[in-house]
């Protein structure tokens, strides 16, 4: 039986305690130090609270250790990743190589997609040297997946929703050039954010002031069931970077999609508990650049968001006779006073306002500046929603199986629940036929199925009575009560046994015997690790000091003659460029028979404007 995981992401121990209650099987998390989103570092207590709380549902924590290292910095890894074994989590995330020479705890490894793992011979090292998971590169197909799987047995990770980087991840370098701040080191400033012109060989321009290097976010929900038919077992959320109503909504909403493949008998959920969300799931309503499914059909068709790199919202409909902060709209009634709206304005800029007032089919706002007649409106902010969100919160609770019977001197009540425990109270007493055979046996459902906040939620109730009798109210509550809390006992007498696992260095050859910069190698251990798996030729990472003149800066799937309908379809094409708002400019260069796109930093031309 496959088990597939719901795996979530956590800013903070608050946001993955939210992802559990939501139904997390797993919840992934960046430690203090060395993980690549260093604005969302916690420290090994939080992570430790978080992997206990997740632990008594059977779920698992995953701390995020994925930046490559330096020297200095493999010793002080090495002894977080120890503290962080110590402190509870399952698995650690890794990208650094030099990690597995310097000696870790007996903690599963999960290679980063910052590892680059995008083929077959790729995957396979990484499971023969160690790996128990491998996170794949969000680029690929189903196609390309099913082909990893078929050589493959380690378990394979898949991201279904969230922010997609434009580059290939651990492939770009853009961000460490232009200003120091390295993606493989956690810091990576999102130059693909902002705006560029691209122009083609002569200078002519094709397109000016876009977002061009900007993408719409990722949204495989449609596709999980041929995800999980390929080989897919774990389903990722992209986030670690959000905030607790995207975790809460994204993560109830994928739990809810992800349980309609579990109807299936071959296929079954890795954690226990089921969540019982107080408002409806909503993707749409939360922060997204548009929606995509990116490469998974093979072709990337409208995967780009050029317009803006910030969420406009549900669309509405066209504003019309816009005058003194009001504008008229035919579908007025869906806002609310407090709600956010979004247009472009005359320029082209994404804007904005709150909304202040609704009458009829005419709506107010705080300031429509640049709100023309036909202007698309947005929804970006859903009041009510997010009071809901808000207030509603999640709860998550373990199906509990009652047995009521009778015995010669009393009542016995038997209680299990799905953690595989059982708990058996008996009152011995005088039993006393009921007079009103009817309500005694409602009150006995009653009473026993009043769970409250206890955790659990009623799966079965048995009344194994010979016939009505007269049980008070106190005494039925006294025996749910106690049941109960020896069910906790018990299940706290079973604590969860994680899954160990060591690393036995081996010598199975990696698929190329030439790393250059783009195998990101910082350190010696690193160094010596791919050197012991046959690798004869190994250039320095970027970070320590390579040179990167004439290096390509971005590796992409992405292809903007494709976005522009400029594809050769796999003939020799020439260049175009891309230039941004300080004037700096950028070659990029097509593999069309691989479709590829590499941006280059363009020497010749940012020279020439510097002399100038």
């Amino acid at each position: 039986m496959s088990k597939l995981e719901l795996l979530a992401p956590a800013k903070d121990l608050a946001c993955g305690l939210d992802a559990v209650n939501c139904g997390a099987d797993a919840v992934y998390i960046g430690a203090e130090r060395f993980s690549a989103r260093a604005a969302a570092a916690n420290g090994v207590s939080d992570i430790g609270k978080l992997s206990d709380y997740a632990h008594r549902y059977r779920a698992k924590t995953y701390a995020a250790l994925n930046t490559i290292l330096s020297d200095k910095e493999i010793p002080h890894a090495r002894k977080l990743a120890f503290n962080l074994w110590n402190a509870g989590i399952d698995g650690l995330i890794v990208q650094d190589m030099g990690l597995l020479e310097a000696g870790l705890p007996p903690v599963p490894l999960i290679a980063s997609t910052q590892a680059h793992n995008v083929s077959p011979e790729k995957i396979l090292f990484l499971e023969k040297t160690g790996f128990k998971r491998v996170i794949l590169a969000r680029e690929l197909s189903l196609k390309e997946i099913r082909a990893i799987r078929e050589k493959t047995s380690v378990e394979l990770e898949f991201f279904v929703h969230g922010a997609l980087c434009v580059c290939y991840s651990g492939q770009c370098y853009l961000s460490f050039a232009l200003g120091g701040r390295s993606g493989n080191r956690g810091e990576c400033a999102q130059p693909c954010r902002k705006l560029y012109s691209l122009k083609d060989a002569g200078g002519k321009t094709i397109c000016a002031g876009k977002h061009l290097l900007s993408l719409k976010d990722l949204n495989l929900s449609r596709r999980l069931a041929q995800l999980a038919s390929a080989g897919i077992t774990s389903f990722k959320i992209e986030g670690r970077l959000k905030d607790r109503d995207y975790v809460r909504n994204i993560v109830s909403f994928y739990r809810r999609e992800l349980d309609k493949l579990l109807t299936e008998k071959t296929r079954s959920r890795p954690s226990l508990g089921k969540s019982f969300p107080e408002f409806e799931p909503d993707p749409s309503k939360t922060f997204n650049r548009g929606y995509t499914e990116y490469f998974l059909d093979g072709t990337g068709a409208g995967v780009a968001s050029p317009d803006t790199p910030k969420f406009a919202g549900e669309p509405l409909g066209p504003a019309g006779d816009v005058k003194n902060g009001s504008f008229r709209l035919k579908d007025a009634g869906l806002l609310r006073p407090g709600d956010g709206i979004t247009y472009f304005d005359e320029t082209g800029k994404l804007a904005g306002s709150l909304v202040n007032g609704v009458l009829k089919n005419r709506v107010s706002a705080d300031n429509l500046k640049g709100l023309v007649n036909g202007a698309a409106v947005y929804r970006n902010l859903d009041s009510r929603f997010l009071r809901e969100l808000e207030r509603g919160g999640t709860r998550r609770k373990f199906a509990l199986k009652l047995e009521f019977s009778e015995r010669e001197n009393g009542f016995t009540l038997k209680a299990s629940d799905e953690r595989g425990v059982s708990a058996e109270i008996c009152r011995i007493g005088k039993k006393s036929p009921a007079q009103n055979p009817e309500t005694a046996l409602d009150t006995a459902r009653k009473q026993l199925s009043r769970l409250g906040n206890s955790g659990h939620y009623l799966e079965t109730l048995d009344l194994n009575l010979s016939k009505p009798y007269f049980i008070p109210v106190s005494v039925l509550n006294d025996l749910r009560r106690e049941a109960l809390a020896g069910l906790e006992r018990a299940a706290a007498a079973r604590p969860l046994r994680r899954e160990e696992f060591k690393i036995v260095p081996n010598a199975y050859p990696y698929p190329e015997e030439k790393l250059d910069f783009t195998g990101n190698v910082l350190n010696s251990p690193a160094t010596r690790f791919y050197r012991r798996h046959g690798v004869k030729e190994i250039e320095k990472a970027a970070e320590g000091g390579a040179d990167l003149s004439g290096k390509p800066l971005m590796t992409l799937k992405f292809c903007l003659r494709r976005q522009f309908g400029l594809c050769k379809k796999g003939k020799e094409a020439p260049p175009l460029y891309l230039e941004d708002e300080e004037g700096r400019t950028f070659r990029l260069e097509f593999d069309c028979g691989r479709c590829v796109m590499k941006l280059f930093w363009e020497n010749e031309r940012n020279n020439k404007k510097r002399n100038s």
